[in-house]
Formats: C-alpha cells, sequence, structure tokens
C-alpha cells in the first residue's frame, strides 16, 4: 500500500552558490517537496538534521569542512540522499554508502524530476505527481519546456537540432534523435524514418512509405516498417 500523497522534507547542501540556485529552481515547480533549507557548509547542515526531521537530502561531494560523502556516513539511516557532483569518479562510493541516487553537474530539470520519482515510489512509498512518462522538459536556448507526451505528435530531426511537433505548438532543441530515447516511454512511440519518432496513438492510418496523423503524412522507411507493424498487432 502506498500513503496518500504527502510533501517530502527536503534540504540541499552545496558550498557553490550556483549549485544551490539550480536545485532550488527545480524543486520550485516540484509541489511535494517542501525545502526546509538550503545550506553551504556540510557542518551547518549536521547540526539541522540533528534537530529537524528531514527525509531527503541533495548532497555535494566536494567541500570544504566536510565532504558530502563524510556528512553522508554521519546521517541517519531514515535520511535518503541525492549526491550532486561535477565529477563521475565518485559515483561508486557514493552508491556505496546507499545513496538513492547520482546526480551529474549541470542537472537538468527532466533528469531531477526522475530522481523526484525515484524517491517517492521506491523508498518513501509516495503516490507521487511527478510522473516522467506524462511530460518531459528539453532545453530551447536559455529556457526549458515542457512538453506533454499526451500532446506530442512527433518528433523530426535535422542535423543536432530536434523539433517536438504537439497539436498545440512545435518546440526546436539542440539534441540528437538518439538522445531523446532516453527520455521516452518506448512503447507509446516509434522511430518511422532516420528523421522521425511518432506516438503510436496519434497514428491515423500508415501506407506503404508513408504514415498519416492529424492530417501530417510523414516518410515510413522499409527498415522501421516491420517494427512499427509488429507494435500495432
Amino acid at each position: 500500500m502506498k500513503k496518500s500523497l504527502a510533501h517530502i522534507r527536503c534540504i540541499f547542501v552545496d558550498d557553490e552558490p550556483i549549485g544551490l540556485s539550480v536545485l532550488q529552481s527545480h524543486a520550485s515547480k516540484v509541489p511535494i517537496l517542501n525545502v526546509l533549507g538550503a545550506f553551504s557548509s556540510g557542518m551547518e547542515a549536521l547540526a539541522f538534521v540533528k534537530n529537524n526531521p528531514v527525509e531527503l537530502i541533495f548532497l555535494d561531494i566536494q567541500m570544504p569542512d566536510l565532504s558530502g560523502l563524510e556528512l553522508a556516513r554521519m546521517l541517519p539511516p531514515s535520511v535518503h540522499i541525492v549526491f550532486t557532483t561535477a565529477h563521475a569518479q565518485y559515483a561508486v562510493e557514493g552508491f556505496d554508502l546507499a545513496a538513492t541516487d547520482y546526480l551529474l553537474k549541470p542537472i537538468g530539470l527532466s533528469r531531477f524530476l526522475q530522481t523526484i520519482h525515484r524517491v517517492t515510489s521506491k523508498h518513501l512509498n509516495i503516490e507521487s505527481e511527478i510522473k516522467p512518462d506524462k511530460y518531459i522538459f528539453v532545453k530551447t536556448g536559455y529556457d526549458w519546456a515542457r512538453i506533454d507526451l499526451d500532446l506530442l505528435l512527433y518528433i523530426e530531426a535535422d542535423r543536432n537540432y530536434l523539433s517536438f511537433h504537439t497539436s498545440e505548438r512545435s518546440v526546436l532543441t539542440r539534441m540528437k534523435l538518439a538522445e531523446i530515447w532516453e527520455k521516452l516511454p518506448r512503447g507509446a512511440f516509434a522511430q518511422i524514418h532516420k528523421s522521425y519518432i511518432i506516438s503510436i496513438r496519434k497514428i491515423d492510418k500508415i501506407e506503404r512509405h508513408q504514415v498519416t496523423l492529424a492530417e501530417r503524412t510523414l516518410p515510413l522507411s522499409a527498415s522501421f516498417r516491420d517494427d512499427l507493424l509488429s507494435r500495432l498487432s
């Protein structure tokens, strides 16, 4: 049995102001996070945790007074740890300390949301509002755009750029087609051409060399045709 939706009491620990700023910005978009504080010192964070109930801590590894790994060893087992760092070589040691997740800087919003989903569904046993299979975030210029997967018709690749076409708008981002597969639920989408991924639910008609969805006709390559048809049977 999962608990009804509850707020997760969390803190951020990072000696770099920009690191704290990024985490605070991401957290502001997640209603179930109750951010109790942001600390630039491991010692300050430790003192806070000893006197306040904290369920989740985002913890930088390299800090001057007390490293994140040292602090993690002092925390009660009830505190779930998400390490944040710019150095991938610490990942093994971090997971040896039973960390819930390990975020490599710079931390994108989509990856942050995946972590919250992991925390809520697997560790805190809370039914989360954050469902990565319902939407994704992609970077567009200096901003991040939310793409609702229920509205997404298809994705079009043009060299190093992708265009996300929904029933309401189009969003352009600098990304390759292979990268987006890591964010999409495979059962709901299919590649039909070297330049196109489509939503299977939006298909209106499949012909020998083309697919029609929402009155838009896209090319269907022979190399992808059998896979597409097998998903429909």
